[in-house]
């Protein structure tokens, strides 16, 4: 029987598999500026990026379950930011909110952790709008840029990191 990965080898292998992902989406998206839209290129990036979506909610989930241990019970992120604040590091409090409020909004679209995105004016987070209509035709939250996942799974190791070491 193998052992079970660490959460650290586990972003490490989420990592390299974003870091991919993102060159492909930025070698379709030059190829449609300077090409055009074809269906096949449009159909790739549209499967990168929910799959890529998909990656940020499951390695922020794991995270959050493999972590939760250091908590009696109730919501982990809210409290491992207090925990943060109170241990003087806000700057990985507020990077772990905000990747909170990210992967809320692609699991759960328009809503609170929306609209505290779109407010708040030092948001690391990229937010698309909601159409004029109310529709959403793509992803509310930017995960394909550059630095987007990295910058994750830094944030969580960084938690990982102080969260082991209480």
């Amino acid at each position: 029987m193998e052992a079970t990965q660490s959460v650290i080898e586990l972003v490490a292998d989420a990592q390299a598999k974003a870091k991919a992902s993102e060159q492909r989406v930025a070698e379709i998206e030059t190829l449609i500026a300077e090409q055009g839209a074809s269906e096949d290129a449009s159909e790739e990036l549209s499967e990168l990026l929910s799959g890529m979506e998909a990656a940020v909610v499951d390695i922020y989930s794991l995270f959050e379950s493999r972590m939760q241990r250091n908590f009696k019970r109730g919501p982990f992120s809210r409290k491992l930011k207090v925990l943060l604040m109170e241990a003087k590091n806000p700057d990985l409090a507020d990077r772990i909110h905000q990747y909170y409020l990210a992967v809320n909004v692609l699991k759960h679209g328009t809503g609170a952790s929306y609209r505290e995105l779109v407010a708040s004016p030092s948001s690391r987070i990229v937010t698309k709008p909601v159409g004029s209509d109310g529709e959403q035709s793509t992803s509310l939250i930017d995960v394909s840029g550059i630095g987007f996942f990295d910058g994750l799974a830094e944030a969580i190791l960084d938690a990982c990191a102080f969260l082991e070491k209480r």
